[in-house]
């Protein structure tokens, strides 16, 4: 199987290691990643006043080309995926916005592209049943907090990603994995995301509750499938311990690093020195790696 891939600024460049592992991940389980030809910035942000259509042009213009190379499109950032997905839905419903994007971006694309998240691929084409048997390495006794954030799941009629309070696709793929999901009260709250740029005190205290609200309920390390979210919640554990002297730090992963250490891909291809909170230590102590 192939899917068109959308990687996106941010895989580029500070999530390589997100990138890489999924592409590595995806030839062990059958499938391959075919990146866009050409493709730019989705914009980052799903526009609030949808009536100026400039912001709608960048992941207008990406969903086009891609309509041109086939029918499936996939990402792995939780931002652009929530732009990509809403933006081709406005496209689809909006007759008249439509009309009015495709005349500025010179395409004529109605909308019928079929946009999925990877965490969907492996859930709905995969199955979770048969990746469990591809597991090399049962990643037993990891109690790993499953965190979702916001933009997966919001807004709930336009994403259609999982249940709005309870979602549980994480979970099961943990599972698979042979890991423990640790369930808490956080896992869809928002990290702060763009706030660190303009408020990074305000990113600071949300993360900081998301990460004791897992350490709380018993995770030792926490996962994630958005790198603004990782940013936050992994690279802002240093200003969280210069503001909070008891806070001990925990381990954040990208999904598809725990899913190729499974698979059996050597460790030291999965972009552990890129993660602010070194990893290795507590694979160590688990006789991972």
């Amino acid at each position: 199987m192939e899917y068109l891939y959308f990687p996106g600024c941010t895989l580029y460049t500070k999530a390589k290691n997100f990138d890489q592992t999924a592409r590595n991940c995806s030839l062990l389980l059958g499938f391959e990643l075919k990146e866009l030809r050409t493709w730019t910035c989705c914009g980052a942000a799903f526009p609030l006043a949808t009536d100026n259509l400039m912001t709608l042009l960048p992941p207008s213009r990406i969903l086009a080309t891609a309509r041109e190379e086939g029918t499936t499109l996939t990402t792995l950032c939780a931002v652009c995926f929530n732009v990509l997905k809403r933006t081709n839905r406005l496209l689809r419903e909006d007759v008249e916005k439509r009309e009015k994007i495709n005349n500025f971006i010179e395409k004529d694309y109605r909308g019928d592209l079929r946009v999925v998240h990877y965490l969907e691929i492996l859930k709905h084409d995969i199955g979770f049943s048969q990746l469990k048997e591809k597991v090399k390495k049962p990643l037993e006794k990891v109690k790993a907090a499953t965190y979702y954030g916001c933009m997966l799941l919001r807004p709930v009629e336009e994403m259609e990603f999982d249940d709005k309070e309870r979602p549980h696709l994480f979970e099961d793929l943990l599972e698979a994995l042979g890991i423990i999901p640790i369930d808490f009260p956080y896992k869809i709250e928002c990290c702060g995301s763009f706030q660190s740029v303009g408020s990074p005190e305000v990113a600071t205290e949300c993360s900081y509750k998301i990460l004791t609200s897992a350490i709380r309920n018993g995770a030792e390390i926490v996962v994630s499938t958005c790198p603004m979210c990782t940013f936050n919640i992994d690279h802002k554990q240093a200003d969280i311990q210069q503001k909070y002297l008891d806070y001990p730090s925990i381990p954040v992963f990208y999904f598809t690093q725990l899913l190729g250490l499974a698979m059996g891909l050597d460790y030291r291809t999965l972009g552990f020195e890129q993660n602010f909170i070194d990893p290795l230590p507590y694979l160590r102590s688990k006789g991972l790696v």
